[in-house]
């Protein structure tokens, strides 16, 4: 759910009320810092980090991004490390932490488990994101986004304290060439590390083709799936064949793209459907179907404990009144190539006008893709950075059309949105189909609702 919409608050109160509460691990790292240059008001980023188990290091982090009582409205974020194949102490100590704190503060105050989603398409800062994570006793890892097949290993080094290892995808290599991202959490330590409790690692899929290939061929223990449908928010796997577009855009989907849930079945590990799934019919149709039960996204996206900012999430629950919520799958916006569910709101980057005027800057870097460049070395570039700047590294001029900042734009959706030149980033908002029946969830004479309202619907505790 973007980044930090599904937040340590929301994991925790869905982890509470005994679901698998999950937070989102993407770009934590800028996440921490951002709610400490914010001046960290609650309390509780100072109180996790009072927790990490290298307190030198945590020092470090508040020292450099802890502005007391918060930075001014008008100033900017300070800049934080951009991923890379070979990140300087600063980043993984920051994603470390990040990470850490996250699953801490979900994990606080109940005995419910706790996930965390990470994505196969930004690969630099996970090996860091997953030992911070497990440090804090993180119950599953999901990814999807791509095709995760060595992260089960992964999972199994950094729980033995050992060198772990990923293979990172990079563009335009030679026959023979391979680049890896590694992580030792000796030297992490400086002495010998903890051992760690494995978590449960389920993969994010969209085929049995893909589950089947997960299941038997990648390099560890895979524990389950969630099966994702094109419905679903965020990044969607794209069509099987070549791309089409139906009139208003979007891409076309067909039979071949729904899932073969008798041959994931057969696998003999534990499923759950996801994809406007939120239902109580549905969630007792996925189970005779034989899952263990459901994924739901958009529904929790809007309710209170989420981090989505106040004013987006009383806009969209009115528009789902007023029968005006609407949801474009853009086949063009990510970076990443993949298709990506965009809310269409007035004053965010889902609207062209908005989007001209933002310009193009890539300064987070979570989605940028590494290139080989002609003297060997390895750059990075991101089709939502300058177009000059993208074609100077090689980019082609065909993956420039209609992208967005993601990075950007889901920072200033929970808040966090960077200021430049006396203005705030404008956010953009991911959600999958259902959000335009969002009003299903909010309890007669409110105008908002909580996590709980969501689990009571669910399971049929209310009308």
């Amino acid at each position: 759910m973007g980044a930090a919409v599904s937040n340590w608050e929301l994991a925790r109160s869905v982890s509470k009320l005994g679901a698998l509460g999950v937070v989102s691990g993407t770009a934590l790292a800028s996440v921490l810092a951002r709610r400490l240059q914010a001046g960290d008001l609650s309390g509780e980023m100072r109180r996790a980090l009072s927790h990490f188990p290298i307190p030198a290091m945590a020092e470090r982090v508040l020292a450099h991004y802890f502005v007391p009582g918060g930075k001014a409205p008008a100033a900017a974020y300070a800049s934080t490390p951009l991923p890379a194949l070979a990140p300087g102490p600063a980043f993984t100590e920051l994603t470390v932490a990040a990470n850490f704190t996250e699953v801490f503060l979900a994990k606080s105050g109940h005995d419910g488990v706790v996930g965390i989603n990470l994505l196969e398409k930004i690969q630099l800062p996970t090996l860091a994101s997953l030992y911070g994570a497990m440090l804090a006793g993180v119950d599953y890892v999901l990814m999807g986004a791509g095709i995760p097949r060595t992260i089960p290993g992964i999972l199994d080094r950094l729980a033995a304290g050992e060198l772990a290892e990923q293979k990172i995808e990079v563009a335009d290599t030679l026959p023979g060439e391979e680049h890896f991202l590694r992580f030792d959490p000796a030297a992490f330590w400086g002495k010998p590390p903890l051992l760690l409790r494995r978590p449960v690692f389920l993969a994010i899929v969209a085929s049995a083709t893909l589950a089947l290939t997960l299941a038997r061929k990648s390099n560890g223990r895979v524990d389950g799936f969630v099966v994702e449908g094109e419905l679903a928010g965020g990044h969607n796997a794209p069509p099987r064949g070549p791309l089409q577009l139906d009139a208003r855009g979007e891409p076309v989907y067909g039979p071949r793209d729904v899932p073969d849930l008798a041959k994931i079945r057969e696998l003999g590990l534990p499923f759950w459907l996801a994809g406007s799934q939120a239902r109580p019919d549905k969630l007792a149709a996925a189970q005779l179907l034989g899952a263990t039960g459901i994924q739901v996204g958009t529904a929790f996206a809007f309710c209170d404990e989420s981090g989505l900012a106040p004013d987006l999430k009383r806009r969209m629950i009115q528009a789902s009144r007023d029968g005006t919520a609407s949801v474009f799958t853009d086949p063009a916006a990510s970076p990443t190539g993949f298709p990506f569910k965009v809310a269409e709101m007035a004053g965010t980057l889902s609207q062209g006008d908005v989007y001209a005027a933002r310009g193009k800057i890539c300064d987070l870097g979570y989605l940028r893709q590494p290139y080989r460049k002609s003297d060997g070395s390895v750059g990075y570039r991101c089709a939502s950075e300058p177009d000059d700047h993208y074609l100077r590294k090689g980019g082609l001029a065909a993956d420039i059309v209609g992208r967005k900042c993601l990075c950007n734009g889901l920072m200033a959706t929970v808040g966090l949105g960077q200021v430049r030149h006396g203005e705030t980033e404008p956010p953009i908002v991911t959600a999958g189909n259902e959000v335009v029946d969002l009003a299903r969830l909010v309890p007669a004479g409110a105008d908002h609702y909580r996590a709980e309202d969501v689990i009571r619907y669910l399971t049929g505790a209310v009308a």
